[in-house]
């Protein structure tokens, strides 16, 4: 059954070049329930709404796999948080979900899939070193980006609560990683 492995906040903010001057990328696990609302996670901030945020983007989610995949090439620890996601999640491809697909997580809280998180300048940075450069290009051409989801019905969320696919996306819905290669 697909779980969810951690749920993320944000750590710190951190100083950033970028256009917002800071950057919330720095997510860690906590732990207990975690209460949701329309625009995310309680105790989390998005510092750059326009890009990564609001409520079409209210809650960003990654799997397992996939920060494996990534840790094995990267050749480093990827904990969660690490890609700035607020679920990291087992047993379930969010790359592969249907935009419009509605999952449950736990007891109360509805999301639903809006689209793939796209990779920035301030993720490379994040990345460091000699795997900065490229890093956007790579991370997207691998098709391995998560999913963003808007906030259906609130609640509180916690690390072992299930996801279940309550409902399925319309006829014909591209998957998140058809609409991040452009095939969607």
């Amino acid at each position: 059954m697909p779980s969810i492995l951690a749920v993320c906040v944000v750590h710190a903010l951190r100083r950033d070049p970028g256009p917002v001057g800071v950057t919330a990328i720095d997510k860690r696990a906590v732990d207990g329930p975690v209460r949701v609302g329309r625009y995310g996670l309680r105790a989390d901030v998005q510092a750059d709404r326009k890009y990564h945020g609001g409520e079409d983007q209210a809650v960003y989610v990654y799997g397992q796999d996939d920060a494996d995949h990534w840790a094995r090439e990267l050749g480093r620890d990827l904990p969660p948080g690490w890609f700035g996601e607020n679920l990291r999640v087992a047993g379930l491809d969010p790359n592969a979900a249907r935009i419009g697909e509605r999952w449950r997580v736990g007891a109360d809280v509805v999301l639903e899939v809006t689209g793939p998180r796209t990779p920035c300048a301030t993720f490379a940075r994040w990345v460091g070193g000699d795997d900065e450069r490229g890093w956007v290009r790579r991370f997207r051409d691998e098709g391995r980006v998560g999913a963003y989801l808007r906030v259906v019905q609130r609640g509180s969320v916690g690390a072992g609560d299930e996801v279940t696919v309550e409902s399925a996306a319309p006829a014909g819905a591209p998957t998140v990683r058809e609409v991040l290669l452009g095939r969607g």
